[in-house]
């Protein structure tokens, strides 16, 4: 990490008091909207910086964002995003979501990989991916972007650390060469009825496809992944929005579910 700005200083305590006192803000860009996406990057590192400081939180992971082409049209980029998963964000199912910590939260399906082996380098594959990877497991992700109206620019959205909030991993937990990872259909219904639809292929093709572009990014920034680590591949489907009193549950073929609810 490089020598924080006063500007990115300031940011990242905008951003966390935002999440801390679990409230919305003007995006960032409204104010600076010169705001580079590799700026951004480094605010996102103090942020999480700031968090293990303060909170006492560490990370168990890398959370992927922008991985369907639809998505990546609809905010006129063509590569996908990555954030940080800290150990206060990972939820139990049969522990309720407080909203009174969050601000607007939304919810979507995910593949979860949890690696047995280091990753790093520009040449990763996804059979190298595979390779690492211990298990497969059905995820539900929350997302709470600190921004108004849940609308920022890509740029406010890194600085955010890509609205991660909270997220659920199912305890079926699958080898990755057991089943076709490229093919996995899913339903997530919110209170019985179907809200969402999708495929593990409108992640990059194949999530793991996902995950060997975030290790290719890291490696510019001399970092990897780890052994032990979990990573959220990427929405299989839109977000749908929750509320007290609701329950959401993910089906994928050959994976199981996932579950959760909110008081």
């Amino acid at each position: 990490m490089t020598q924080l700005t006063t500007k990115e200083k300031g940011i990242i305590d905008y951003l966390f008091e935002a999440e801390k006192d679990a409230r919305e803000v003007v995006k960032v860009t409204d104010e600076f909207p010169d705001l580079t996406i590799e700026e951004a990057y480094e605010i996102q590192v103090g942020l999480l910086a700031r968090r293990s400081e303060e909170i006492g939180t560490r990370q168990v992971g890398v959370k992927l964002g922008l991985t369907s082409k639809a998505k990546q049209e609809m905010m006129g980029v063509n590569e996908a995003i990555y954030g940080y998963l800290h150990n206060d964000m990972l939820a139990l199912e049969w522990e309720p979501i407080q909203l009174s910590g969050l601000i607007h939260p939304k919810v979507e399906p995910e593949i979860a990989f949890l690696l047995a082996e280091d990753l790093q380098g520009e040449n990763i594959t996804v059979e190298d991916v595979l390779k690492a990877t211990k298990y497969v497991a059905p995820a539900l992700e929350v997302i709470d972007s600190r921004f108004k109206d849940f609308r920022f620019t890509l740029v406010d959205v890194v600085a955010d650390n890509c609205s991660s909030s909270k997220f659920i991993v199912g305890s079926k937990w699958v080898s990755p060469h057991a089943i076709d990872l490229a093919n996995i259909g899913m339903v997530m219904s919110k209170n019985g009825e179907v809200a969402q639809t999708g495929s593990s292929a409108a992640v990059l093709g194949h999530p793991a496809e996902a995950i060997a572009w975030a290790v290719k990014q890291l490696a510019l920034q001399g970092k990897g992944l780890k052994n032990g680590e979990i990573v959220l591949s990427g929405a299989m489907s839109e977000a749908i929005a929750f509320g007290p009193g609701d329950s959401v549950i993910a089906e994928f073929d050959g994976l199981g579910s996932v579950s959760m609810y909110c008081k």
